[in-house]
């Protein structure tokens, strides 16, 4: 393995190239893959172990493609099989978790909203995380059907719209100034949130922060490609290609591959 091999990045589907964006951003030179696997989306609705056999599904295929540290851009998979994954390979993994600390330290309120999977919100990881903050009323949403209706094309349906009225007005009666979301998928529905949250609420995401510890473990671990050029990027899914090359703006390969 070289500094030049590839970073690999894996999602229960498209909502992981929100993470994939914030990582090519700022290491424009890293070549990338990408798996999707929305054949299996969402993975919140499923069991601990199920998350962990896909998990190791998807490590495997990404090694074999000669990954130098995979990137975990799955909320429910980090919670669920991140240190089963740490355990059992020696590559590096970054695992990306909802950015509670943030928001509940710099709450006003000390109220925060948090909008996850279940699989996300019912982890023990997520509430080892939430028992840090005991000063901060958090109030936690599943985010049913949101995931799916991401994986369909459907961001700005008259669906969408009706779930995201019903989970955040809750959260802006109980007088929130933070919501942090919770899963990769939802940074999709930012426009669509911003049209509901008055605009004294924050919105946070893990993607910028994932992004710098990956360039942190790419310096004190894997080392840092040394082409000249900007990296290639591949795209595999196990279903249909068309919406994660329309979340692409149609930019990159995006190759169907049975996993």
């Amino acid at each position: 393995m070289t500094n030049n091999n590839p970073i690999g990045v894996f999602d229960s589907g498209i909502g992981g190239t929100s993470i994939w964006k914030a990582i090519h951003d700022l290491l424009p030179n890293e070549q990338t893959i990408y798996l999707a696997d929305s054949k299996n989306a969402p993975y919140g609705q499923k069991s601990k172990n199920e998350i962990i056999a896909l998990s190791m599904k998807n490590t495997d295929l990404l090694i074999e493609m000669g990954c130098k540290l995979i990137v975990v851009a799955c909320n429910t998979a980090t919670t669920n099989a991140i240190q089963e994954l740490r355990t059992k390979y020696t590559i590096p993994f970054i695992g990306i978790e909802p950015a509670i600390k943030p928001a509940a330290t710099n709450s006003r309120t000390q109220t925060i909203g948090i909008l996850a999977t279940k699989g996300t919100l019912n982890s023990e990881l997520f509430n080892k995380t939430t028992e840090k903050f005991q000063d901060t009323k958090i109030i936690e949403q599943i985010g049913h059907g949101l995931v799916q209706l991401i994986e369909d094309g459907k961001i700005y349906s008259q669906e969408m719209t009706q779930l995201l009225y019903s989970y955040l007005t809750p959260m802006i009666e109980a007088n929130i100034d933070y919501l942090v979301l919770g899963c990769s998928h939802y940074p999709y529905l930012i426009p669509q949130i911003k049209k509901i949250l008055p605009e004294h609420i924050h919105i946070i995401d893990s993607g910028e922060a994932v992004a710098k510890q990956t360039q942190n473990i790419l310096r004190e671990k894997t080392g840092f490609s040394s082409a000249q050029k900007k990296g290639e990027s591949i795209f595999y899914t196990n279903t249909d290609s068309k919406v994660l090359s329309e979340i692409l703006e149609n930019k990159y390969t995006v190759e169907v591959k049975n996993f």
